[in-house]
C-alpha cells in the first residue's frame, strides 16, 4: 500500500502542467517521509548550495537509467538548483507512473535563501 505525503503549498509548475511545485520550508519539514533526489551535477551537489539531508544524487542525464530503482510506493521530492531540472525529472517520473511526485520551487537556491540545514557544502 502506499504512503504518500500530501503538501498544503503544492502548487501547479508554471511551465509544465503535469507538475506540482512545492515549498523547501515544508519539504524540509517533511523530509522524513520523502524520497529526495537530486538531480543536479555531482560537482553542485557537492558544492557551494550543498544538498539537501539524505538526499540522493541522481543526475538528470541518467534519470531514466535508474528510474526503477525508485520507490513508487512513497512521495518523490524532485531538488535542482532552481526548480527547472528537477521539474523536467518530475514530469520524467510522472511520465512512467509515479503518482506521488512533486518538484521542490526555488531549488536550492531557495532552500539556502530559507537558511535550511545542508551538507556537503564546499567553502569557496
Amino acid at each position: 500500500m502506499a504512503n504518500y505525503t500530501t503538501f498544503s503549498t503544492a502548487e501547479a509548475n508554471p511551465e509544465l502542467d503535469i507538475v506540482q511545485d512545492v515549498s523547501p520550508d515544508e519539504v524540509h519539514a517533511k523530509s522524513q517521509d520523502l524520497v529526495l533526489v537530486d538531480v543536479r551535477s555531482a560537482e553542485e551537489y557537492s558544492g557551494e548550495l550543498g544538498h539537501a539531508p539524505k538526499s540522493k544524487l541522481i543526475t538528470l542525464d541518467v534519470l531514466m537509467d535508474h528510474i526503477d530503482e525508485l520507490p513508487k510506493d512513497k512521495t518523490l521530492v524532485f531538488i535542482c538548483r532552481s526548480g527547472r531540472r528537477s521539474a523536467n525529472a518530475t514530469a520524467m517520473a510522472k511520465d512512467n507512473g509515479f503518482e506521488s511526485v512533486f518538484n521542490m520551487k526555488g531549488g536550492m537556491l531557495l532552500w539556502n535563501e530559507m537558511g535550511l540545514s545542508t551538507e556537503g557544502k564546499t567553502s569557496s
